[in-house]
């Protein structure tokens, strides 16, 4: 529920407007605010016939539902009026990607396989749906919990701008241009691959998008995902590959996996194995920052980073300090027309792998490793206050 509600998270708290959970003998109420059409929530501890809701010009409101929650607590619901109800929510989000879809196909009829001379969008079907899948449930969400919540709106709105910017960094490095280019030099799609590993997939993490995307669906919807995020298996396998240890050597493995020469030159000639790379790339990533962000400690997350820092900037090192070619696409005659050797292609790509990528991993480090610090003596100075005492 993230936060909405302080009681728990039950599904009959749906149909409850958002309330500061002020408990006060035994009544539960907005904290000096009223819903839209000027009606106030009341709820009591015990049931009683005679509990109303009076609006703000003395209209009474009779008690349309009520429902037990917890052993003792009985919330009086009313009809928020002009609320975006999840009945509302799924057409909404249908019809938008839909609209978008149709129009996307529309202006670019040539579909994602036209190659021009200059550099030009990708509007492959296969990138832009997902971003569809992702970005129009999240921008409902934001609007209902808007609508809804009145507590913790600064900390939403950080996410929200985390999340637009993990996606917008994720639609420039496939769709762009810059994916045009990354299709005739190598050093560009390294450019790729780094967007997505190093600064989309934090940036999605930090968001934690998952509470906003289910707040998209109607009521019932929302309860059985809920459901099935909380099953023991689904539970177990998330907080495994969370794990430190395991997030870091899975991420660790898809990117020397990947850019083995015979990996490599097969995802730059199909499209589909093209598809996957990029797909476990951001995937395994979102997996390594949130056991650095949300699972382990700053210490421990530190160490993770340092980790992966070594070992792409050794993977970096020997692509840029090779003596040959190890990559045999992009062709040598694309690589030409940009007065460039494959060689040096390929000492391009190596060098933006090892210097700029791990720059990123060793600033997270340092201030991973700083708040540890601080933390570490702030406890230190409470235990010599104690011992004082």
């Amino acid at each position: 529920m993230d936060r909405q509600y302080s009681t728990r998270a039950d599904p009959a708290l749906s149909r409850l407007p958002a309330s500061d959970g002020i408990f006060c003998n035994g009544v539960i109420c907005r904290r000096g605010r009223s819903l839209r059409d000027g009606r106030d929530i009341v709820a009591r501890g015990a049931a009683h016939v005679h509990i109303r809701a009076v609006a703000q010009d003395g209209t009474e409101f009779r008690r349309i539902n009520e429902r037990a929650v917890g052993v003792a607590l009985c919330f009086y619901s009313f009809d928020a009026g002009r609320s975006f109800t999840g009945a509302q929510r799924m057409p909404t989000i249908v019809l938008a990607m839909l609209t978008l879809s149709w129009s996307a196909d529309r202006v670019f009829a040539h579909g994602p396989e036209t190659y021009s001379n200059h550099p030009s969008w990708t509007f492959d079907p296969w990138i832009i749906i997902p971003l569809l899948v992702l970005g129009v449930p999240y921008a409902v969400g934001s609007v209902v919990l808007r609508r809804r919540a009145t507590v913790g709106r600064s900390l939403r709105q950080l996410r929200s701008l985390s999340f637009l910017g993990g996606w917008l960094t994720i639609a420039a490095a496939l769709a762009s241009p810059l994916h045009w280019l990354g299709e005739r030099l190598l050093c560009f799609h390294m450019i790729e691959h780094e967007i997505l590993m190093a600064v989309s997939a934090p940036l999605l993490v930090v968001a934690r998008p998952i509470g906003t995307l289910l707040w998209s669906l109607p009521r019932e919807v929302r309860a059985a995902a809920g459901r099935l995020l909380n099953r023991p298996a689904v539970s177990l396998t998330w907080a495994w590959l969370t794990t430190g240890r395991n997030a870091t050597l899975v991420h660790g493995i898809a990117i020397w996996a990947w850019h083995a020469p015979i990996l490599f030159d097969a995802a730059v000639t199909s499209a589909p194995i093209h598809r996957l790379q990029h797909l476990s790339f951001l995937l395994t990533a979102v997996l390594f920052w949130w056991s650095v962000l949300w699972r382990s400690n700053a210490g421990l997350a530190a160490w993770h980073l340092f980790v992966t820092m070594l070992h792409t900037s050794i993977l970096g090192a020997l692509m840029a300090l090779a003596p040959r070619v190890l990559y045999h696409q992009p062709q040598p005659a694309t690589v030409a027309a940009w007065d460039l050797t494959p060689l040096e292609d390929q000492q391009l790509a190596g060098l933006i792998m090892w210097v700029p990528a791990a720059t990123i991993y060793a600033a997270a480090a340092l201030a991973l490793i700083a708040r540890w610090i601080r933390r570490s003596s702030e406890t230190g100075r409470c235990g010599d206050a104690v011992r004082a005492i």
